[in-house]
């Protein structure tokens, strides 16, 4: 190994504890972003049509529930405020509180129409941390079951979902706790 630590070369063959899955063709998303005109924001247009339409399985007084259309895992939903507002501090408290109310419900209707053994529940705020929408607010519930995480998705470009969308919306609907 030469002694100019600039010389990337001399690293290639050195083994170290990490292994590393490179996956070049994630740099246009995030170099060329994935966020919607301003006029044309998914969570505000989804309330103003049908809940089959919008994939849309619970409407509260502020904040409204519906299915990822690009989801992680079947059952991946996005609990949401009305109002177009992009960061958690910026919602009202009778907002957070609704998103709050509403995430468990949607963990009990998950556990009951699909029998998931665990979640994933988050905000990504901003594009520089992840949001796919970063001007609307918006909570992901993942849920989650052993052995569910695998290459494929890398690998192949792929997500297998075994149920389609509409199928999906229609079971935690029909699953979801009353008051």
């Amino acid at each position: 190994m030469s002694e100019n630590p600039e010389d990337a070369a001399d690293f290639a063959a050195v083994p170290d504890a990490f292994q590393r899955l490179w996956t070049p063709h994630r740099l246009v998303y995030i170099q060329q972003g994935q966020q919607p005109a301003e006029n044309a924001c998914p969570f505000c247009l989804a309330p103003s049509l049908s809940d089959e339409q919008s994939l849309i399985v619970k409407r509260g007084a502020h904040a409204f529930v519906l299915l990822n259309l690009f989801p992680y895992n079947s059952g991946h939903l996005l609990v949401c405020p009305y109002r177009h507002v992009d960061t958690y501090d910026k919602a009202s408290s009778e907002e957070v509180a609704e998103i709050a109310l509403l995430t468990q419900q949607a963990m009990t209707a998950l556990q009951n129409s699909s029998g998931n053994q665990g979640f994933n529940i988050g905000m990504n705020q901003g594009e520089v941390a992840g949001a796919g929408i970063a001007a609307h607010l918006h909570q992901h519930v993942v849920p989650r079951w052993a052995n569910d995480a695998n290459f494929f998705p890398i690998i192949a470009q792929t997500k297998a979902l075994p149920k389609l969308l509409g199928e999906v919306r229609n079971e935690i609907a029909a699953a979801w706790p009353s008051g």
